[in-house]
């Protein structure tokens, strides 16, 4: 059973063209799930489906494994969420802050100061939110969104705006409340550098087509199967049939030898063989492409 799942989710606003088509989103139990896209992707759109702050046009919306929309009070007593923008009260402290959504919430005052010790905003006392800085905002509206002790935590480009440090610090926190309080988390972001550090499973998104799903390990295992070996020798000719022999299959391009990557014994091997024929070898370097290039490509087909 996912913790999220859609099934054929549609959408599209007025006579636009769809907006999204055919979404499965799936969403295990326990995962920190990066859902990525270029803006205008549809990945808040998708989001806001999921609360039901937009109406479902075609398709089923899950939680626990339970429909939305028949168990919607239940399914967001179990749910903490930050879409878009906070929504803070500048002249009110943290902590006042989270008094008015305790008696929303109608959950125990202790949870106040637990949350703010959770998210590292203990000691701001008297200091008024619009005086906040924005990754302290951040980390507030988390706290808002985890008062009630939620299971699942949706978080629309929570990172959007932060400097380097208030990322890492949102990253550490996110991680923090997956690992000890096994809350599984959806994020959503336009950048694959800023996350992938920090989620298991990933859902990319591009022009409301989900182009990839799966574990993080299946999108680098993409980056492995398109990583080459390029060598360059004074006899490529009698190189690249020593490479057929060892059954690596390389052409020649701009005077470089280049093969799919072969496993590093097969790389010795390969090596070994061309000095023991006497070919000089001058270079011989793995070429990869890196994470955010395969991104690029994914939600560019």
């Amino acid at each position: 059973m996912y913790c999220v799942e859609t099934i054929h989710l549609n959408h599209r606003f007025q006579a636009n063209a769809n907006v999204l088509t055919d979404i499965c989103m799936q969403v295990p139990t326990g995962a920190i799930y990066g859902f990525l896209g270029p803006n205008g992707a549809g990945k808040t759109t998708t989001l806001r489906i999921l609360l039901g702050l937009i109406q479902k046009q075609q398709g089923e919306v899950l939680f626990f494994g339970q429909p939305f929309q028949q168990h919607r009070l239940a399914i967001l007593a179990k749910t903490g969420s930050l879409i878009e923008s906070p929504s803070l009260s500048g002249h009110l402290t943290a902590r006042e802050n989270l008094q008015i959504m305790q008696h929303l919430y109608q959950c125990k005052k202790e949870r106040i100061q637990l949350v703010l010790q959770t998210v590292g905003l203990p000691d701001t006392g008297n200091k008024k939110v619009s005086q906040f800085s924005l990754g302290m905002k951040q980390r507030l509206s988390i706290a808002i969104a985890l008062l009630h002790q939620p299971r699942l935590l949706i978080l629309d480009e929570p990172t959007n705006g932060l400097d380097p440090n208030g990322i890492i610090e949102i990253r550490d926190l996110l991680k923090k409340l997956n690992e000890e309080e096994g809350i599984t988390v959806i994020i959503s972001s336009h950048l694959l550098a800023e996350i992938e550090k920090l989620v298991t499973h990933a859902g990319i998104i591009s022009k409301g087509n989900m182009v990839f799903q799966g574990k993080l390990k299946d999108l680098i295992n993409k980056q492995y199967q398109s990583s080459r070996l390029v060598v360059a020798t004074n006899n490529n000719e009698q190189a690249i049939a020593i490479a057929q022999s060892l059954e690596m299959n390389g052409n020649t391009v701009n005077g470089q030898i280049t093969v799919p990557l072969p496993a590093a014994d097969i790389i010795a091997a390969f090596n070994r063989l061309l000095v023991q024929n006497g070919i000089e070898v001058y270079e011989m370097s793995i070429h990869k492409k890196d994470l955010e290039t395969i991104f690029i490509e994914l939600i560019n087909q």
